[in-house]
């Protein structure tokens, strides 16, 4: 849960939901038994909720193929929906300790300061794993110790802004070596007011808030600065499989309509 809910939303926001839902859905077989709707509510503002949907999925899958565990092995965690590279190896790293390697933002920004000597890494790669893996400590015991301290000294010190390298405890590091060289990473301010993310959230919070299917009318109210911004939006909550529309026009989030048309 905690590795799905933390992609691209800050710990401070999924803390206290994920509380919740960890207490409410203490084993997969507890979440696959919960109408999608219903995980979709509890799923609240934490943003991209098909993310909810896809924890629905998988909690379906491990409960009737999996015996309600998650999976140790990387292949098979990549075989369970919404499970993706990263997550199925931070499962098996920091869950059940195994010696792969887990790479995020923040260490392929250390590594491709310390080992590299540049400022950003650029985009991802194939050899992000080949080369994370290769600084593992060789002990199973150890590497997953290795993996949180490597992450954590992304997110604390070796940030992607105003880095601290006077607390920075590598013996030696490439990027200040070369003179910690300016990044050639251009980089783009990803704005939310105004965005066809903002107006879906805006038509799902109606959703979430009603007791059953709503009328159009509803969802036309919660977004009128751009009639057609809002009917992409629409439609693409339809195609995602967020919501559903009734036989008789109305909307519902997933599994609360009824008879879809």
């Amino acid at each position: 849960m905690s590795e799905i809910m933390l992609q691209q939303t800050p710990v401070v926001r999924v803390e206290p939901i994920w509380r919740e839902w960890v207490a409410r859905w203490p084993v997969p077989s507890a979440m696959a038994a919960a109408p999608q709707g219903e995980v979709l509510r509890a799923w609240g503002k934490l943003g991209y909720p098909r993310r909810a949907l896809r924890l629905h999925e998988c909690a379906q899958v491990l409960a009737r193929d999996h015996g309600d565990e998650v999976p140790t092995d990387v292949d098979v965690l990549l075989s369970l929906p919404g499970i993706g590279a990263y997550t199925a190896r931070a499962v098996a790293c920091f869950a059940y300790g195994q010696r792969v390697p887990v790479v995020d933002t923040n260490v392929r920004r250390v590594v491709a300061r310390a080992v590299h000597g540049k400022a950003e890494a650029g985009n991802p790669a194939a050899r992000d794993l080949t080369e994370t893996e290769a600084l593992l400590p060789a002990r199973v015991d150890r590497a997953a110790v290795f993996s949180a301290a490597l992450m954590e000294l992304g997110a604390t010190v070796c940030t992607a802004r105003n880095p601290d390298c006077a607390r920075c405890p590598l013996p030696a590091c490439a990027w200040v070596a070369a003179g910690r060289p300016a990044s050639e990473v251009v980089r783009r301010v990803q704005k939310y007011e105004g965005t066809d993310r903002q107006a879906r959230g805006r038509l799902l919070d109606v959703l979430r808030d009603a007791h059953g299917p709503v009328e159009r009318v509803l969802l036309d109210l919660a977004w009128t600065r751009d009639p057609g911004q809002r009917a992409r939006a629409l439609d693409s909550l339809l195609v995602d499989g967020l919501i559903e529309q009734t036989a008789d026009g109305l909307f519902a989030l997933a599994g609360e309509g009824g008879t879809v048309s």
